[in-house]
């Protein structure tokens, strides 16, 4: 070969030559151009071999496109708990009074009223002699705490009294229902037909006091 081609050839690859030694920049990719003896072209990540004439191109390296923020999924509402709300109202149990007469008769009753009614009041006046002649004083009923003599006692009116009662104590209630149960349940065998309504009316009575107050016992 002609020594000036041999140093022509030996200027041009020069530059490529060292072209291929300096190493891309991170943001580059570098592609060898290959071109062989018979003129084929091949490109290539890595440099020629054997005669190739090589030609070194860097190219700027491809990018994905930045990914879009995650935008966390918004929180699942929490489950609102329905809370049901019951109220109780408790009715306390009805009372029941044991009356006792001044006869000393002894009786229950759904109140303390204990019988009331009203009593005449005697007192002691000034009433002429009587000489046979027109009405006599009147008399005060027996049992009033006055003495009898002619002429002193005289009406001064009335007063309301009711008979001494107190409440009885639910265990005490709950057994005189049972026993006025159990006293209706032995009258109505040998009741009339007309008393047998009444009975039966006064027993239901009875037996919601049972169920409500003692149980249903």
């Amino acid at each position: 070969m002609h020594p000036r081609l041999l140093l022509l050839g030996s200027l041009t690859l020069l530059p490529i030559v060292a072209w291929a030694v300096d190493p891309p920049p991170s943001s580059n990719v570098r592609i060898y151009r290959c071109v062989g003896a018979n003129g084929a072209v091949s490109l290539q990540d890595a440099p020629c071999k054997g005669d190739h004439r090589q030609q070194v191109l860097d190219m700027v390296r491809p990018k994905d496109a930045p990914l879009p923020p995650l935008t966390p999924a918004p929180a699942a509402p929490a489950p609102v708990i329905q809370r049901e709300v019951r109220v109780v109202t408790v009715q306390p149990p009805q009372p029941m009074y044991e009356c006792v007469s001044p006869e000393g008769d002894r009786y229950t009753s759904d109140t303390n009223e204990g019988n009331p009614r009203w009593v005449p009041t005697w007192g002691f006046g000034y009433v002429p002699p009587h000489h046979g002649h027109g009405p006599r004083p009147p008399r005060p009923p027996g049992g009033g705490g006055v003495p009898w003599h002619p002429g002193v006692a005289v009406p001064t009116g009335s007063v309301l009294v009711r008979d001494a009662c107190h409440a009885l104590p639910p265990q005490e209630v709950c057994a005189r229902l049972k026993d006025r149960r159990w006293e209706l349940i032995r009258r109505y065998n040998s009741a009339l037909q007309s008393e047998r309504k009444t009975l039966v009316r006064e027993q239901r009575g009875i037996e919601a006091r049972l169920n409500q107050d003692c149980g249903g016992t």
